[in-house]
């Protein structure tokens, strides 16, 4: 018997974006246990390279799983590709759950990331292909909701777990990440398929009545449907006159949105602010927090990133993207600076580490009062910033650039690019709290201040434009990246072709001629 298919796309985001939660959930399920004694004396005191191994092994996996997300999708579809990854977190939760050594752990947390470097990828491909323009923002953005819900949950679960005694602890808040991969594999089935995958290997009629049901109620003659079906069949013929192989995202002008696309994720990272989201409970106990304080204290950030995203949600598709990219960078590169310059004048050494237990990757201590609160007050306030700009622009602008014939495996590129400079400063960060210290968020806030320049000279603005006219913007005759504005879709201008068409009886059926068939 053939399952109901649910076409609401905010019903299907929030059942897609799931696989956002598994994100959110692998991040903090170390977050908050890094710090308690049973993780400490279970595994030895894990620091340095060996903390960084365990942290970046979720960034490791997530590399291989981009690399491969493309392809797959490609082949089997983005919602059964997404099924596909679900298997590997069910395989690495339960390693994790029964890890005896930090070896064992390392492994479940590179199965997990497999998994995260799939849904990362294409979770945005498929929402981007089935929402419509003016709303593409707010639909993709959900996805970084659902990251940071996952965030927040799986951090909580973790203080909870804290109060358990022995590796109970670590044990229990680990196997709760089952929770939300089963509720993923159960509703993905009621999803529909990609209008334009389904375009892409030749499902014509099928590819037809998904559209018309996503974006008409289900009436394929409407203006809008055939409107955006001729620019996927025309944007298709072009794409399968351009070639095949790796050479198509490098020739024609497309090495502009393979370097935007790889680029803005690579930025993401390097902006600094994961460092603030996975290692905040470090930066607390810097300030002289201890105890349940430095652990509510961490966790209130992630509230704060849901509140601050949420708000964004509002807000997505009436801003451009290039604004809040620039802007977003400007304003972290600042609270970096703030944080550096205020460790760097008002701390002392602790060589043998800070707390109790002393954790070996904290070694100096901010001075109460003044010096500390300013450190808490603009880490909360560089996550306020992330999480306003370039937490869900990065994810939507990465997912607009890319061609039909190149998005899957193009958001594979971008999201390997995030989790490459991901494991490499997963590795780099707690080496680098030991021997740079305060220093590091300077070197963040340099980043951050190129990166703004970045943006404005080489990113072009996508926001209010369909996929197929994003097209324009990265061609030979493309206008200069800082000339263009949000919105001025041509979409409006071709409906409105379409109902003079149609005043002429000219039905879609009509419009699919045998030579536009892929």
């Amino acid at each position: 018997m053939k399952l109901p298919t649910i076409y609401n796309v905010h019903l299907v985001a929030i059942i897609a974006t799931l696989g956002g939660a598994l994100f959110g959930f692998d991040i903090s399920s170390m977050s908050a246990i890094v710090v308690t004694e049973q993780y400490i004396t279970y595994f030895n005191n894990p620091s340095n390279v060996i903390q960084g191994a365990i942290g970046s092994a979720l960034a490791a996996g997530s590399v291989v799983g981009s690399a491969v997300a493309g392809p797959i999708s490609d082949k089997i579809g983005r919602r059964d590709s997404i099924m596909f990854a679900c298997i590997f977190w069910l395989i690495g939760t339960a390693v994790q759950v029964a890890c005896q050594n930090y070896g064992q752990l390392i492994a479940g947390r590179v199965l997990n990331g497999f998994t995260v470097g799939i849904t990362s990828s294409q979770v945005p491909v498929y929402l981007a292909e089935i929402a419509k323009a003016e709303k593409r923002g707010s639909l993709v953005i959900i996805q970084q909701l659902a990251i940071e819900f996952g965030i927040l949950i799986m951090y909580f679960i973790g203080y909870a777990c804290a109060s358990i005694p022995g590796s109970a602890s670590f044990r229990t808040a680990w196997g709760t990440q089952f929770i939300p991969c089963v509720f993923l594999i159960i509703g993905l089935p009621f999803l529909p398929r990609s209008p334009r995958w389904l375009a892409k290997v030749g499902r014509e009629q099928e590819a037809i009545q998904t559209l018309a049901n996503i974006q008409a109620g289900g009436n394929v003659d409407d203006p809008l449907v055939i409107a955006e079906w001729e620019e996927i069949v025309t944007v298709m013929r072009a794409e399968r006159e351009s070639g095949r192989g790796w050479r198509k995202f490098f020739k024609n002008g497309m090495w502009k949105r393979t370097m935007a696309g790889m680029s803005v994720q690579a930025w993401q990272q390097l902006s600094g602010a994961n460092v603030v989201v996975y290692y905040l409970t470090y930066i607390a106990q810097m300030a002289g927090l201890r105890g349940d304080v430095a652990m509510v204290t961490s966790g209130i950030q992630y509230a704060v990133f849901i509140i601050f995203t949420g708000v964004m949600w509002i807000f997505i598709d009436k801003t451009g993207r290039r604004t809040l990219l620039v802007l977003g960078a400007l304003g972290m590169g600042f609270c970096h600076f703030v944080i550096g310059g205020v460790m760097g004048g008002y701390h002392e050494e602790v060589p043998g580490g800070v707390g109790d237990p002393p954790n070996a990757n904290i070694v100096i201590s901010v001075f109460p009062g003044a010096p500390a609160n300013t450190v808490i007050t603009f880490s909360y306030l560089l996550i306020v910033v992330y999480a306003l700009t370039l937490a869900p622009v990065c994810w939507i602008y990465a997912a607009e650039v890319w061609s039909l014939g190149t998005r899957a495996t193009g958001m594979s590129l971008a999201a390997l690019s995030n989790w490459v400079f991901n494991f490499a400063l997963g590795m780099f960060t707690p080496p680098a709290f030991v021997n740079i210290t305060w220093k590091l968020f300077i070197i963040f806030g340099v980043l951050c201040v190129v990166m703004a320049v970045w943006f404005w000279l080489f990113y072009p603005e996508t926001c209010g434009k369909t996929l197929e006219e994003i097209e324009v913007l990265f061609g030979h005759d493309a206008p200069k990246p800082w000339t263009t504005k949000k919105g001025e879709s041509r979409l409006a201008a071709e409906i409105e072709a379409v109902k003079a068409r149609k005043a002429a009886d000219a039905p879609l059926s009509q419009t699919v001629t045998h030579e536009e068939k892929v």
